[in-house]
């Protein structure tokens, strides 16, 4: 068996996708989900409600095979059918000849309608509904040009000039009935009346119905043919049943129930009345040719009929021989059904091609018969030359005589087809639309895939911010780093409202969680940090402890307020020196409002004895960062900053500086250099490796060693919850959320 070396196996293990850490991520981040969820969830439902109802029409057409001849037989061909003939007749029922028949008779390329308020207009005027007949809504907000409820109008003609087809031109109601129509520029191009035809600028208008308030605005566009015929091309819908069904069903979605189901009428009644014009005009078609040859052929007969009287006149013969007489009669048989099957083989020429079995099998009976024809035809060369002839010329008046018969009788047979045409197409089920339940919106599934949709995006931008989630939240990963943490400080929520509270408060008030709330966690946890702080100071040069982090809103001053006050607690005497002479506010946290501070005593303008200040907690003493000075630095660089914690420090048991942030300024480095001890308080998801090994970098190149760190601000997750963090002073299970 062998044994996968260490480094592989760890990069296995990185590899891996833990779905118990998948799982708390997630939990960690439910508040994020619910407020993603919850707000497209509110969108979906915003869009389900105020959505315009869209209607279906449905309608149903059977398609029956063509009949042939006056029996109506249906035609039955074997040809190998690649398609559906369903699918010729979809194609033609959506082509421009119907769909632009259609467009142009119920006038859909002028397009109408009452402008709206944004968003919820439309929702109001479909909602609203009148007191009285004819009752229209009272305008929202004063806003008279929006169309509110019961606003109609109806456009009998309108015709522009090429330039404006498609333009979107505004239609303003007047009152009396009266109207303006301005173009997209808000230019007037006339002024008319309801009921009558109005022409100006190259515009011919006329409005049947207008029921609107003075002042209401309508949209009028008018499209080409072709356009709007496209349009309602990619709108209808149709399918057939099932394959070689005959059943196809249209239907088309509209916001107007009525106009759907008015758009299918006339596209299925239009389009079964091409059909029946189209197999009339086919079988006119056949009467017309069959007319035009009935002339000739009746004049064959005219010319063979003369022919055989003037034979039997000159040869004084008027009669055929008994065995002539037989011959004629097969031969006029044959030739009659020749003539026959010539004419059906026309027919079947039209449907089959010449590999068919029908077809072959005709022309093969054509062929049996004209070999019995020329073997009568042989015989016939046996006999007197006056009988030949006799023969064939009373053979010729027969067969066309017979031909004429034929030609006479089909010409009927079409002419009665032609006028009891019905077509192969018929309408089973009109055209109509369920006005209650609308197609679309579908409000549930529009509300179940917002849903879906949310829970989608919120899942992604949780795991992008993880992706992207640089701060430490395990005390873990700054020990690795050669750092130890002496404590983790739960987030406090009391200090949270306390720095709320306090907002309105006096100035003179203390904003102290280790005052207020001497119980809270994050006190208990600083207790803690007081313990631990005792043996760390014991090696160290001096009794000047300073508290510094990385970046800002770490919670440097926070920790080294409260640590301040209880270490002072115990009856060891505490200064506290704010060193952030740029922000430093840690005299309002003790409500104080020094006159005198840091600053001062740097530029040497008071005796450090004279800027301290007692707190209003025992034993801690306060030097405030001062007025702002311009050269924060370059006084700590003086040697005043050094006089002032030798001159102090030896007064008090412990000299706690809060400074600025490290990686900010380099105030930090220059008071670390005086310093004995040096922590850094690291923020709970906020600090990142690099900004911790940065400030160890900064502050080891100056000469001065991080003792330790402080983990501040840890909110219990469910995806460190597997952490120990027993060992830094602070227990998860307690953490109140």
């Amino acid at each position: 068996m062998t044994i996968m070396n260490r480094p592989a196996l760890d990069l296995y293990q990185d590899t891996k996708i833990d779905l118990a850490t998948v799982l708390r991520t997630l939990f960690d981040h439910k508040g994020l989900i619910a407020s993603i969820v919850s707000v497209f969830l509110l969108i979906g439902l915003a869009y389900a409600v105020l959505a315009t109802p869209i209607y279906q029409g449905n309608a149903m057409i059977q398609i029956e095979p063509k009949k042939v001849g006056i029996e109506g037989t249906p035609e039955v061909s074997n040809k190998p059918m690649s398609v559906s003939p369903a699918t010729t007749e979809i194609e033609l029922i959506k082509s421009r000849a119907v769909l632009g028949k259609v467009v142009e008779d119920l006038k859909l390329n002028i397009i109408q309608q009452p402008n709206y308020f944004p968003v919820f207009g439309a929702y109001m005027a479909r909602t609203f509904k009148p007191t009285t007949p004819g009752a229209l809504a009272e305008p929202v907000f004063g806003l008279r040009n929006y169309a509110w409820g019961g606003e109609l109008i109806n456009v009998f003609q309108l015709e522009v000039p090429e330039a404006l087809l498609g333009a979107k031109l505004t239609l303003v109601a007047n009152g009396a009935d009266a109207f303006s129509l301005f173009d997209k520029d808000g230019a007037l191009l006339l002024n008319g009346q309801t009921n009558q035809t109005v022409e100006g600028n190259g515009i011919k208008i006329q409005i049947a119905t207008l029921k609107a308030r003075p002042g209401t605005e309508f949209t009028l566009i008018k499209q080409r043919t072709l356009t709007s015929a496209l349009d309602y091309q990619s709108r209808l819908s149709i399918t057939e049943a099932g394959k070689d069904s005959g059943i196809i069903y249209l239907s088309i979605q509209d916001p107007n129930p009525l106009q759907a189901k008015t758009i299918l009428d006339e596209v299925s009644h239009l389009y079964v009345r091409q059909n029946v014009e189209r197999s009339s005009a086919e079988a006119a078609q056949r009467l017309e040719f069959l007319r035009s040859q009935l002339p000739l052929v009746r004049k064959q007969l005219e010319q063979s009929e003369q022919a055989l009287n003037a034979f039997q006149a000159g040869a004084k013969s008027v009669d055929l021989s008994i065995e002539t007489k037989s011959v004629l009669d097969q031969v006029v048989n044959l030739d009659s059904m020749l003539s026959e099957l010539k004419l059906k083989r026309v027919e079947v020429e039209r449907l089959y091609t010449p590999e068919h079995p029908t077809y072959r099998a005709l022309m093969t009976q054509m062929g049996q018969l004209e070999a019995q024809k020329q073997a009568l035809l042989k015989k016939i060369q046996a006999l007197p030359v006056t009988q030949q002839e006799l023969l064939r010329l009373t053979r010729d008046q027969q067969v066309t005589t017979q031909t004429y018969t034929l030609l006479l009788n089909k010409s009927q047979e079409q002419d009665i087809l032609r006028a009891g045409s019905i077509g192969n197409v018929r309408i089973i089920d009109n055209a109509d639309a369920n006005v209650e339940e609308p197609a679309k919106p579908m409000k549930k599934l529009i509300v179940l895939l917002a849903a879906l949709l949310g829970v989608l995006v919120a899942v992604t931008v949780v795991f992008l911010r993880q992706a992207f989630y640089r701060g430490v939240d395990n005390p873990e990963i700054i020990e690795n780093l050669g750092m130890p943490v002496y404590a983790s400080l739960p987030y406090s929520r009391q200090q949270e409202r306390l720095d709320k509270n306090s907002q309105g408060r006096a100035a003179k008030e203390l904003k102290l969680l280790s005052v207020s709330e001497p119980t809270e966690l994050a006190v208990e946890s600083l207790r803690s940090l007081r313990t631990s702080l005792h043996f760390a100071m014991l090696e160290a040069r001096n009794n000047v402890l300073m508290i510094s982090s990385p970046a800002p809103a770490s919670g440097k001053s926070f920790v080294s307020s409260n640590l301040a006050v209880i270490i002072a607690q115990t009856g060891k005497r505490v200064l506290l020196i704010d060193a952030d002479m740029r922000r430093g506010y840690l005299h309002k946290v003790f409500g104080l409002q020094p006159k005198h501070g840091l600053s001062d005593t740097l530029a040497a303008r008071l005796s450090s004895r004279e800027v301290i200040i007692a707190t209003k907690v025992p034993n801690l003493d306060l030097i405030s960062c001062g007025y702002a000075a311009p050269n924060p630095s370059e006084l700590l660089m003086h040697d005043n900053f050094n006089k002032l914690l030798a001159d102090l420090a030896p007064s008090y048991d412990l000299v706690i500086v809060d400074t600025p942030p490290i990686l900010a300024v380099t105030d930090a480095t220059l008071v670390g250099r005086q310093a004995g001890t040096t922590l850094l308080v690291t923020r709970f998801g906020l600090t990142s490796v690099k900004e911790i090994e940065a400030c160890k970098r900064r502050l080891g190149q100056n000469g001065v060693v991080i003792k330790g760190a402080i983990f501040n601000g840890v909110i219990r997750k469910a995806s460190t919850a597997s952490y120990d963090c027993s060992a830094y002073g602070y227990d998860y299970s307690p953490v109140r959320k």
